[in-house]
């Protein structure tokens, strides 16, 4: 007799499980196939990546924050306390889930390189679509907690009735001003999409020693080298544009005094072309001619096109250093006496 009870339970469990939270679990994930299937930039990944990044986290976050319905939590009841909503009806849930999912989308973006993830269309869309499922779950639980008579349910009867008024006279207008925002929002994502600033791109400037397995390293520099030794730097720039571009890249000897420049010396200017979305890397040795003794600070200035007589870190695209100290020559061992 305990397993026609037990069939029946995970059956009774299965019916009363809501329709709209499954369905907000189905879309994200297959929003996540999606995204990470189609090419980027193309249509069919844009559809699925706006309900994903728009509304899905939202409405699943407000079916764990209000289990509710607003109609049947404003039943007749005796006191104030029981006169408050406890809950908000169904165009009020999906303006809040807009709002919401605007608020979920940096929230995954700060948390992604926390847990080790790089920030890349996939792992973004992954996030959204793990927060979405959980929090769906969590909401599933909270309205079948809650009971029958104020639980929220999906009901066109309610929808139509909000919008258009109770008395059918017309559309409320909250419901106006609600639809207009969401429309501009929606608006102004689709426009941003398709029509991307024309300055767009970005202009990347990095420096790299390499070690003795031939790796190459960031930030590994030595911080003393013999007087007239070279130091091998390892430029690489990043054109983040459409359009090739022509860059310089000028590495210099600086002397600082006081926190400012009191002297320097050009050691390399290296002039690239960079097609767009593509890297050009090079390596260059790099002699200080300091005294001995004295700390110099090498930076490497990126510009485009030709750089400026007398080029300064303040007139760089993009600028990095490091920091390096000639040593002092030792002093000659005395001759053995006679």
């Amino acid at each position: 007799m305990s397993h026609p009870t037990s069939t029946e339970t995970r059956l009774g469990f299965l019916r009363w499980y809501p329709l709209d939270l499954a369905l907000v679990s189905l879309a994200a994930a297959l929003s996540y196939l999606a995204v990470t299937s189609f090419d980027p930039e193309t249509a069919p990944r844009l559809l699925v990546t706006f309900p994903l990044a728009l509304f899905l986290p939202g409405y699943a976050l407000v079916s764990v924050l209000f289990p509710a319905g607003e109609r049947a939590a404003q039943q007749a009841a005796t006191t104030a306390a029981d006169r408050r909503p406890r809950g908000i009806d169904t165009v009020e849930r999906l303006g809040l889930a807009f709002v919401l999912s605007l608020t979920l989308g940096p929230i995954t973006l700060i948390v992604l390189p926390f847990a080790g993830w790089e920030l890349e269309a996939a792992s973004v869309a992954g996030g959204l679509a793990v927060a979405t499922i959980g929090l769906a779950q969590l909401g599933v639980v909270r309205r079948l907690r809650t009971p029958a008579t104020v639980r929220f349910t999906v009901s066109v009867r309610t929808i139509r009735e909000r919008l258009v008024g109770a008395d059918g006279r017309g559309l409320t207008v909250s419901s106006v001003v609600l639809g207009v925002a969401i429309t501009l929002a929606v608006g102004l994502l689709v426009a941003a999409f398709l029509f991307p600033a024309s300055a767009g791109g970005y202009d990347q400037l990095s420096l790299y020693s390499e070690t003795e397995d031939g790796d190459l390293v960031a930030g590994e520099f030595p911080d003393e080298v013999e007087p007239g030794e070279s130091v091998p730097v390892t430029v690489e720039v990043e054109n983040g544009g459409d359009e090739t571009r022509e860059y310089t890249v000028v590495v210099q000897e600086q002397v600082i005094e006081g926190g400012e420049v009191a002297d320097r010396t050009d050691h390399e200017r290296i002039e690239t072309a960079v097609p767009g979305g593509e890297t050009d890397d090079g390596t260059y040795p790099v002699a200080p001619t300091a005294e001995p003794g004295e700390t110099v600070r090498i930076s490497v200035l990126l510009f485009e096109g030709e750089p400026p007589t007398g080029p300064t870190n303040e007139d760089a695209l993009q600028e990095t250093y490091f920091w390096v100290t000639v040593a002092e020559e030792p002093e000659p061992e005395p001759e053995p006496a006679d």
